[in-house]
């Protein structure tokens, strides 16, 4: 959602207007980098690594996030390619961030030797975080919403920012309120948060480099599952929100290889 509507526009310095949306992102990743040098520190590795990969880590991250929707919305791309770049109508999917940034720190551990399991894990707690603070740009956006409901905490959604068929004003008045999927999704995140801080915390003593960022692929695409029946503007394959596609192949992906990762070994045979 966001290409009907503008974004909300925080502040503006001359001609450049600042968006609420692009601030929250900042915030975000600037929470996550702080979380992410805590837990360097308490890991006993270097936090200046945090600083010096996260303006990779965000550029991939973003190229990603684009990329996606950019697929995900190929038809009307096709017709206005030049709308690939304008990112002022929102347009930015989690999935394809978090594999840009992943990409970053891969790239990053690869240049300078270091663990990127470990590495990977120290990020994983504030990727939770950041996603959901993040997630308030979609509210102040007026997207990421769901189907009307008349529950007590659905919001209600401008004409400017509503997608068919909630367009229709005689059968969605402006006083329609509806699911805040962005809501339900920033709350997960952070029962993920606190639920991966705890097993780094409580097993850290079993735990072995890779697992919370495999935690993470079960975790978020579990929280994304149950999230996407909300999306009614969500990119299908075969009748079902591609991201559910995904959500399913990572959650069996990253189980099996903790799995296996954790599977029982042979004691060593006793020398007779």
């Amino acid at each position: 959602m966001g290409e009907t509507g503008g974004p909300r526009i925080a502040f503006r310095i001359g001609p450049i207007a600042i968006a609420w949306y692009g601030i929250l992102i900042v915030v975000s990743a600037m929470v996550a980098a702080l979380l992410a040098e805590r837990e360097a520190k308490r890991r006993g590795e270097n936090p200046e690594h945090v600083w010096n990969a996260l303006l990779l880590c965000l550029i991939l991250g973003m190229v990603g996030a684009r990329l996606y929707h950019v697929i995900s919305s190929l038809d009307y791309y096709r017709q206005y390619p030049l709308e690939i770049f304008n990112t002022r109508h929102g347009g930015l999917a989690i999935y394809g961030a978090v594999a840009g940034g992943a990409l970053g720190v891969w790239l990053y551990t690869r240049r300078y030797h270091l663990n990127f399991g470990r590495w990977a894990d120290i990020a994983t707690p504030g990727l939770f975080l950041a996603q959901a603070i993040a997630r308030w740009g979609n509210y102040l956006n007026q997207e990421l919403y769901g189907y009307p409901t008349t529950l007590p905490w659905g919001i209600t959604i401008d004409a400017a920012h509503r997608i068919p068929p909630f367009t229709d004003l005689t059968k969605y008045p402006l006083t329609t309120r509806f699911h805040p999927t962005f809501l339900y999704e920033s709350l997960g995140n952070l029962v993920n948060f606190a639920l991966i801080m705890f097993i780094s915390r409580r097993y850290a003593d079993r735990l072995q480099d890779g697992d919370l960022i495999l935690c993470y692929g079960i975790l978020y695409p579990l929280l994304r599952f149950f999230v996407e029946f909300q999306r009614p503007d969500a990119w299908k394959i075969a009748g079902v929100a591609t991201a559910q596609w995904i959500a399913i192949a990572s959650i069996i992906l990253c189980s099996g290889l903790l799995i296996y990762r954790h599977r029982p070994r042979p004691k060593a045979a006793a020398n007779e």
